[in-house]
């Protein structure tokens, strides 16, 4: 990316970061109702939230409508690492991650960094991975994801200083 630059140095965790002008609380409402996350999402995969809490919680399940390469299919996500405005993840049946952590920066901004994170994966797994291009097919997702996720966050942070 271009404002913040690519991340991560694992070759097993694609990560990016952006900075958003609004500050932790707000940007980690979006992320933690799973709602939203169709609003956000820059990969075109993620249709819509189709079973879950309205906010979520570590150990918290919730299932999604998704589409890739032209298929439609649903997929349930657990809530794996959790502490309100700093740090959310989520995987699904795979060992991958996909993992957001947010640092303030003073009260009126935060920097995020997304990560797919499938360091779990060894060998075999691990090479179909790179094999079908995941991670550069997600990283071009998150890059689209952090500049929808500031957009929407900018947006809301701007409506909530007006009420």
């Amino acid at each position: 990316m271009s404002e913040d630059g690519p991340m991560s140095t694992d070759d097993q965790i694609v990560s990016e970061s952006i900075t958003i002008d609004a500050p932790p609380s707000v940007v980690f409402d979006i992320l933690a109702d799973p709602r939203q996350h169709s609003r956000i999402d820059g990969s075109g995969t993620v249709k819509g939230v189709t079973i879950g809490p309205e906010r979520l919680s570590r150990g918290a399940q919730f299932g999604a409508s998704m589409k890739m390469f032209g298929m439609p299919y649903r997929i349930k996500n657990t809530v794996v690492e959790f502490n309100a405005d700093q740090r959310i993840a989520w995987r699904h049946f795979g060992g991958h991650r996909w993992r957001y952590e947010l640092e303030a920066l003073g009260d009126t901004q935060t920097r995020v960094t997304e990560s797919f994170d499938y360091s779990r994966y060894k060998g075999a797994a691990a090479g179909a991975i790179k094999a079908a291009k995941f991670p550069a097919r997600n990283r071009q997702g998150i890059e689209y994801t952090l500049v929808k996720l500031k957009a929407a966050a900018e947006e809301d942070a701007a409506t909530k200083s007006r009420s």
